[in-house]
């Protein structure tokens, strides 16, 4: 019995430090998981019950000046499966057959892969995919994918540019401001429970994404409609191989539209060269020919090398110099400065050149801003070619002058030309306005930037009614338009092939109305023109297209205002002939007062009443004995004058 008892307590004793034993090691364990690794624990509970989702950003969209949408983002869902995640394929197909229409058999064979993944579905509408959305099955996996869309096809495309399926831009200002439309993205967790499935719940962290913010540029797609509507026309009507169009306000540089052909459709962007998506306007160079001529013209002028009634002898079209020929489309002879540069003559533009030197051109092209890029906010713009003096061979001071050994961008001459309108500034110029935040908030405002003064006011003055003589009597007659004062310049040049001039050419115009306050500077140029008509010169091809497109705007744009004199003193200072010079006052109610040519010759005469913006009919020969309205009339500007000669 004592044997007996002995063994039973024994094993009682060992069964309860077993059990002593297990109950210290379990609540050792448990105080271990429920204190000491708590949240090494609850940790992966979470993991196993919740799921962190990245969330998109939404892509910033592009607009014109005038708030109109040039991009939009199409929201579309792509659905597919992991078909290892899924248990009960048969129940899943069922359900994905009801949700979406397909039959039993196409999802069947999607889940039954041995693939890691099978799309089922693209480009599914959120209306369609919503009720997934909040509470998604294991194995199923739904991606949101925002399409860019450009609703106005290829009369924006090189401008706006565009994005990839990864929303990352590009070309264009998709390109430029990439970072600025595309946001930062944002993540958030779901609930999953013990099917896999995965449920909305608010009182889970997230972050909420931050979207793209707005472009607002200075673009008006009304303007760029007209422009690239017109280049088409003339393009086709001319058989040219392509063109390119800048208008802008020369006021405070802003790029109101800006095109070039052949161009292309980013929404089928595939579908079209590579070599379309360029804007030529800003990354092709040309050489300008005679539209150059204003950088020498200024200079003579500012320097005072030069006056507006200076006489030089054209050589009846032909020079030569420096053993090179130049050669003028007509022939002429004695000519003033004002009438060399409104005709055109390339013989009487390289005697002035000459007479400034090498230095002065060199400078008032760098001046003017050739040679370096104009700091506009877009890729890949080209600087242009302009060589140092030290480079430059014996015939650069005739090619120069009239634009030949040059290589410059529309938007380059564009920026030059708004100088002259301006009154001598050259501006940095604007595409990009505003910058807007999601909040709509503006973080970039544009403002005008002056890179430098060219030259005096009352030079550009002088500059401003040449050019307005080269369109009312000069190369740009085709660029008039009823009732408005346009100032402009014509130009053609041999283009520069396989390293040699070819017998094809560049025609191009450039101008800005109204002449006294101009509110718009453009230029058409248009490539390798072949007209039936056999015409070829900036005059004939690219001045009615420039004429189309300001009437068209004219009457498009109430902002656009005709010129109406100020109520102050003007004074219209004539200058007679090298060796007379005579003033004449315009008064307080904008009229002239009409000058005296009794006495003088018809070259005299003409010079005078031409450069008062006086239309003379001429009747008669030899010296002018009479004239109508009489001297120190009271006229209207750009009246008519009759005079009499015996």
């Amino acid at each position: 019995m004592t044997k007996t008892y002995q063994k039973l307590r024994t094993r009682i004793g060992f069964l309860s430090f077993l059990i002593i034993f297990s109950w210290i090691s379990l609540t050792s364990r448990l105080f271990q998981v429920m204190i000491i690794d708590s949240e090494k624990y609850q940790k992966k509970s979470a993991e196993k019950t919740t799921r962190n989702k990245q969330i998109a950003p939404y892509r910033g969209n592009i607009f014109d000046r005038n708030n109109v949408q040039l991009t939009r983002n199409v929201t579309h869902y792509n659905v597919g499966v992991h078909p290892q995640d899924i248990k009960e394929k048969k129940a899943f197909s069922h359900m994905l057959s009801e949700h979406f229409g397909e039959n039993f058999e196409y999802y069947i064979s999607k889940v039954n892969s041995s693939s890691n993944y099978k799309t089922i579905h693209t480009k599914v509408t959120k209306d369609k995919i919503k009720s997934l959305l909040h509470d998604t099955p294991k194995g199923l996996k739904i991606d949101r994918y925002a399409r860019r869309v450009y609703p106005h096809s290829n009369i924006v495309g090189q401008i706006v540019g565009f994005s990839d399926k990864d929303d990352i831009g590009l070309t264009g200002i998709e390109k430029t401001f990439n970072k600025e439309l595309t946001g930062l993205p944002g993540w958030e967790v779901k609930k999953v429970d013990r099917k896999g499935r995965s449920h909305y719940n608010n009182n889970l962290p997230k972050k909420p994404a931050i979207n793209g913010s707005n472009i607002k540029l200075s673009i008006d797609i009304e303007y760029q409609s007209i422009l690239i509507e017109e280049l088409k026309r003339r393009k086709s009507e001319m058989n040219a191989k392509g063109a390119i169009g800048i208008l802008a306000n020369p006021q405070n540089g802003k790029i109101l539209a800006m095109a070039s052909l052949p161009d292309f459709d980013p929404n089928f962007r595939d579908k079209f060269p590579i070599e379309n998506q360029k804007n030529k306007a800003i990354v092709d160079l040309f050489e300008p020919g005679s539209i150059y001529k204003i950088v020498t013209s200024t200079a003579a002028l500012n320097s005072k090398t030069v006056d507006i009634l200076d006489e030089f002898y054209c050589e009846d079209g032909e020079y030569k110099f420096a053993d090179n020929v130049i050669s003028d489309h007509k022939s002429y002879g004695l000519m003033t400065f004002s009438e060399i540069f409104a005709h055109s003559s390339n013989i009487g533009m390289v005697k002035v050149a000459k007479e400034l030197g090498p230095g002065q051109i060199y400078k008032y092209s760098r001046d003017f801003g050739f040679g370096s890029t104009t700091g506009i906010s877009f890729p890949g713009e080209a600087k242009g070619i302009l060589r140092s003096v030290n480079q430059w061979s014996d015939r650069s001071i005739i090619g120069v002058p009239i634009g030949y050994e040059v290589g410059v961008t529309a938007l380059q001459m564009i920026m030059a030309y708004s100088a002259i309108a301006n009154g001598g500034y050259l501006l940095k110029p604007i595409i990009v306005d505003q910058i807007i935040s999601p909040e709509n908030n503006a973080v970039f405002e544009s403002k005008i930037e002056v890179i430098r003064k060219i030259a005096s006011k009352s030079t550009m003055k002088k500059m401003k009614n040449m050019l307005g003589q080269a369109v009312d009597y000069g190369t740009g007659r085709k660029a008039k338009i009823d009732g408005w004062s346009v100032a402009g310049k014509t130009g053609t040049a041999y283009k520069f092939i396989d390293g040699k001039y070819s017998k094809n050419f560049i025609s191009n115009f450039i101008g800005f109305f109204p002449k006294e306050n101009p509110q718009i500077v453009g230029i058409v140029i248009i490539d390798d023109p072949k007209p039936n008509n056999g015409m070829h010169t900036g005059g004939d091809v690219a001045a009615p297209a420039f004429r189309r497109i300001a009437s068209r705007l004219i009457n498009l744009d109430d902002s656009i205002q005709f010129y109406k004199p100020k109520n102050q003193k003007k004074i219209n200072t004539i200058m007679a002939s090298l060796s007379s010079i005579e003033k004449y006052e315009k008064y307080t109610d904008g009229y002239s007062i009409m000058p005296n040519v009794r006495g003088m010759s018809l070259l005299k005469a003409k010079r005078i009443l031409i450069n008062a913006n006086i239309y003379p009919k001429i009747i008669g020969s030899g010296t002018v004995v009479w004239q109508s309205p009489k001297p120190g009339s009271k006229i209207n500007p750009e009246s008519k004058c009759e005079i009499g000669l015996r």
